[in-house]
């Protein structure tokens, strides 16, 4: 088994856990490469010489099995870079906070590892979405999808937007709001849900349409196909709005045009034999916990 190491390389808590790892993985026999900015981060710590690293995606096409992130799901979600349309399993490792996505502890990475070398898993295929835009966007050739969602947002804090937003060419509304969200199914447990967005289960082949901080209150976020080819143009006193797909962002012109539709290809997370969609939801959300309960007192 070789697996290929991925972490952001300012992440001070992922530190000595990244030491503890590559310990661990030479102490089972496991071959391992790490992402070059990320060796660099971790060179005085790791002590070793001769370390193989990678630095792009083409690096990755063969030869590696799982591509781990350390990190949290924002940590998981810069592996799309690198993975693309390889097929390439991610297995995510939380360091961070929450963790939907990256939903291995560090304290059971050891029995995880172990569960990968038995073939004690399965791939939880998740679906893109995909943005095409007129004019086409610099920033965005080659990584023009995402796992979680896309966003148009005002760039300023005083004046909201107006989003036109069209379903395969259909008016659907004009949305009167601070930005729009268009998430996945697995983004609907992100930036999506904290503005009032749905929960969705992973394999629904769907998209929301969720407004962010909209004029009028009876707009709500909407559940469509994800066969659906979404169109934006936008309206303001800005000239200028931001689009962010997951974490990226870039400025455009208000005269931009987006569409959206579902990616061609999926990411393949690794779950594990005891894991869920439904138990990280019960686990990460806390449902069925009273917090009304004291537990010292017992009250």
């Amino acid at each position: 088994m070789r697996i290929a190491i991925y972490g952001r390389p300012f992440n001070k808590n992922s530190i000595d856990f990244a030491c503890l790892l590559v310990d661990h993985l030479d102490s089972v026999g496991v071959e391992w490469i790490m992402h070059e900015p990320y060796y660099g981060y971790l060179q005085s710590n790791l002590k070793r010489e001769g370390v193989q690293t990678f630095s792009s995606h083409a690096e990755l096409r063969s030869g590696v099995d799982f591509l781990f992130s350390i990190g949290g799901d924002g940590t998981l979600l810069d592996t799309l870079s690198l993975v693309r349309d390889s097929g390439l399993p991610v297995f995510g490792i939380n360091t961070g906070r929450l963790g939907f996505l990256s939903s291995i502890s560090k304290t059971d990475f050891e029995k995880a590892i172990e569960s990968l070398q038995q073939g004690h898993f399965s791939l939880d295929k998740r679906s893109l979405l995909h943005m095409e835009s007129e004019p086409e966007l610099p920033g965005f050739i080659g990584v023009n999808y995402a796992l979680n969602e896309l966003t148009v947002h005002k760039k300023d804090s005083s004046t909201m937007m107006i989003i036109n937003t069209f379903l395969n060419g259909e008016f659907l509304n004009s949305y009167w709001a601070d930005g729009l969200i268009i998430s996945t199914p697995t983004g609907s447990t992100g930036y999506s849900l904290s503005c009032g967005g749905p929960i969705i289960a992973p394999q629904s082949e769907n998209f929301v349409i969720t407004p962010i901080a909209p004029h009028n209150l009876n707009v709500r976020p909407v559940v469509v196909s994800d066969k659906n080819v979404i169109s934006l143009s936008v309206e303001g006193r800005s000239r200028n709005y931001l689009v962010s797909l997951d974490s990226r962002s870039l400025t455009i012109d208000a005269s931009a045009r987006i569409a959206v539709r579902k990616e061609d290809f999926s990411i393949n997370l690794v779950r594990l034999n005891n894991e869920n969609f439904l138990t990280t939801l019960r686990n990460k959300l806390m449902w069925g916990i009273d917090s009304r309960t004291d537990i010292k007192s017992g009250i």
